[in-house]
């Protein structure tokens, strides 16, 4: 999952952004208003942490920009701004949560799989699908109750087929999804991991099918969403 932090302290945004990749999440981290919006416009991402102080632009201009270009990411707030009135401005503007500082990380962190989670049309922390279950708050898979070792890159792709099951996901929606700023992945690779992660679901119950020219979906017997 891929998550654009907005955050002008520095320190701030260097320690959150160590945090979050630790969670396995693909960060990308800018420190004004108006690099913000550019790279909102011009990239995919689950999640906009924003903060609303920021140099060059306002944060509740680059949200209301956002959402006037019907971009669907979810976005939480994350500001010392935190009167009942800035927040309800958030809200009203198209925010999905509003968070405080100071905060605590462990809170942030589950905000942000409740908001994952509703993006993701999910009632519970826990999809299964085939022989295979997806715990969101783990962020780990397992089968039959034991856990399966799947390396980084290829459980990347199966936590973003998992949350958008039942749906072709383009090749090039897989590559936004997993890949920063400084990070190149090609189509090739994403064919290559296709292939192991198939290898290691097939005693599953689950594949992972192929749409011709298009992307990827998985295949098996839903146990629950």
């Amino acid at each position: 999952m891929r998550i654009l932090l907005v955050e002008d302290n520095g320190a701030l945004a260097d320690g959150l952004a160590a945090i979050l990749r630790g969670s396995g999440y693909v960060v990308d981290v800018v420190h004004d208003g108006a690099s913000a919006e550019a790279v909102a416009a011009a990239q995919n991402f689950d999640l906009v942490i924003l903060d609303l102080n920021l140099p060059e632009m306002d944060g509740l201009d680059v949200l209301r920009a956002m959402r006037s270009r019907q971009n669907r990411a979810a976005v939480m707030i994350l500001t010392a701004r935190g009167t009942p009135e800035e927040r309800v401005r958030g809200l009203d503007l198209g925010a999905d949560d509003y968070l405080t500082k100071p905060f605590d990380i462990s809170e942030l962190e589950a905000r942000i799989r409740v908001l994952l989670r509703r993006q993701a049309g999910m009632r519970s922390s826990q999809i299964g699908y085939g022989g295979v279950t997806f715990d969101l708050t783990s962020r780990s898979f397992s089968s039959e109750g034991r856990p399966l070792d799947i390396p980084a890159r290829e459980l990347g792709l199966l936590e973003l087929l998992f949350l958008r099951a039942g749906k072709v996901v383009s090749k090039e929606a897989i590559i936004g999804s997993m890949t920063g700023f400084d990070e190149d992945l090609s189509a090739n690779a994403i064919e290559q991991y296709v292939s192991r992660l198939r290898r290691r679901l097939q005693p599953h119950g689950l594949t992972v099918k192929s749409a011709r020219g298009i992307g990827y979906y998985l295949e098996g017997a839903a146990a629950g969403r």
